[in-house]
């Protein structure tokens, strides 16, 4: 890996720990080199540590001269990073750093996913912590595991140490917009048990690619389509006029990422590819006209070979039924909050093996609406004769009326920049909720620099945003 390609960049100590953050691969369930290389920053640095065994690390500073009796401020961010890439890309997320670069105003990795979310936090957090000269209260860190796959690591942290009821959460994405509440949200997974038998008649592949993709939260009211849905209706589509087997299936990485791309291999009892490529065809013009789709590409493709461990014309039938019968998408929105979704869910990603999966991502400010929504995908399992399978539930972050923090970081905002700055909840899982639970009472404020397209490999994070956000969060702490 290459040092240095962020060294012309200021505050040089965040850019340069946000480098030595992307050599490191930190993707969800792969961060045990990410926590150690914490570890062994916190011993050279003289900090007070604790490393679990889920690999979360907390951290403990002292207030510095003449903050020593303030009152405790929490930092928080996770370490994990959504691991997507480009389909030609060539680098093992798993073991390889990433291949990061900058223009005049964006860092990016080239091909994948940047884990500008979160890794700007860690950043953040430690070139604070290695400056000794910065004025801030005593500090406690919790730097959390597999945010992203369900909030795990947020949901086994122990807290029982924190003294702190203040909490400054570094997982937000546009600056200058302070997030106060989230929704809450779980994991809901769908198996269906396939039949196969041995078909013979040629095969062809479905693909369905080129999608935009992005965050299942805070971008699923966007026009942006939903690639297993798309599949969906293609087989559909194509069932309607001749029945069919399949044989694979497969769409998405991630369930909270809008799926950019899926794949599946049906042997069409009596059908020709032309005939599939007309509805291909339909169904492409249909898709980039009815979403922000422009790049969207459906085909079918002959494949060379004949036959082979299909699912039966029935299974393959209930299948798709049941693919299209999945909810998917914004199911309310607020009352109470012009423009903020209250309950959605994404059909993340879809397998087909000795059962078909579905994962769905569900997310709700509404409690009660959560639960609604997943009893709904436990009845659609029972009544295609499934089961259903649930984890990674996690509660909303609700509006705290009353918030001192919250006043503090407005007026500190608006004295440095002339402007207020926008109050917001958000249609996302922050592990604020979660922490809020283990800490009573926590009064908590979520901000972050600009980012764009994060969980995709367009994602962009802007560099003097970063500035200004460092710049902010010293004079928050040096207020508090």
């Amino acid at each position: 890996m290459e040092f240095g390609k962020l060294r012309d960049l200021e505050p040089q100590s965040v850019f340069g720990y946000f480098e030595k953050i992307c050599s490191i691969p930190h993707g969800s369930r792969n961060t045990k080199a990410i926590s150690d290389y914490l570890v062994s920053f916190a011993v050279e640095h003289g900090i007070r540590y604790e490393q679990d065994a889920l690999n979360n690390i907390v951290m403990y500073q002292d207030g510095t001269c003449g903050y020593e009796n303030h009152s405790p401020v929490i930092l928080q961010g996770h370490m994990d990073m959504v691991c997507e890439k480009d389909a030609d890309c060539t680098l093992n997320m798993d073991t390889d750093g990433l291949d990061i670069a900058h223009d005049d105003a964006c860092i990016f990795a080239r091909g994948t996913t940047l884990g500008g979310d979160n890794g700007i936090a860690v950043a953040y957090m430690l070139a604070l912590l290695a400056d000794k000269s910065i004025p801030h209260p005593p500090l406690e860190i919790i730097i959390t595991v597999d945010e992203e796959i369900g909030m795990e690591g947020a949901a086994g942290v122990d807290l029982s140490s924190f003294k702190s009821r203040t909490m400054i959460n570094l997982d937000s994405e546009d600056e200058g917009i302070f997030t106060v509440s989230c929704a809450g949200g779980a994991r809901g997974v769908i198996h269906f048990p396939v039949e196969r038998r041995v078909v013979y008649g040629p095969c062809v592949k479905l693909t369905v690619e080129g999608l935009r993709g992005g965050h299942s939260g805070v971008e699923i009211h966007k026009p942006l389509a939903n690639a297993n849905k798309v599949m969906g209706e293609f087989l559909g589509r194509i069932q309607k006029l001749m029945p069919l087997c399949i044989t694979k299936l497969q769409g998405g990485a991630k369930d909270n990422a809008i799926p950019r791309s899926c794949e599946a291999t049906l042997i069409p009892l009596g059908m020709h590819i032309e005939r599939i490529n007309d509805i291909a065809a339909q169904l492409q013009k249909e898709i980039r006209e009815g979403f922000d789709e422009p790049e969207a590409v459906i085909r079918g493709d002959d494949v060379d070979a004949l036959g082979g461990n299909a699912l039966t014309t029935e299974c393959s039938a209930k299948v798709i039924a049941l693919l299209n019968a999945a909810p998917n998408g914004v199911q309310s929105m607020s009352k109470d909050i012009e423009g903020l979704v209250q309950t959605s869910l994404n059909l993340g990603v879809m397998s087909l093996d000795e059962e078909l999966t579905l994962t769905f991502a569900v997310r709700s400010s509404v409690n009660q609406e959560k639960r609604d929504l997943l009893k709904r995908l436990e009845e659609l399992a029972a009544f295609y004769g499934g089961t259903y399978d649930e984890m990674g539930d996690y509660p909303a972050w609700e509006y705290k009326k009353d918030s001192s923090l919250r006043n503090v970081m407005v007026d500190t905002y608006s004295a440095m920049f002339g402007k207020k700055p926008e109050v917001v909840a958000i249609h996302a899982g922050l592990e604020c909720g979660l922490l809020s639970e283990k800490l009573p009472g926590l009064d908590c404020v979520s901000i972050g620099p600009d980012m764009h397209d994060i969980h995709t490999s367009r994602e962009r994070l802007e560099i003097a945003s970063t500035r200004r956000t460092w710049e902010f969060l010293l004079e928050v702490l040096k207020a508090l």
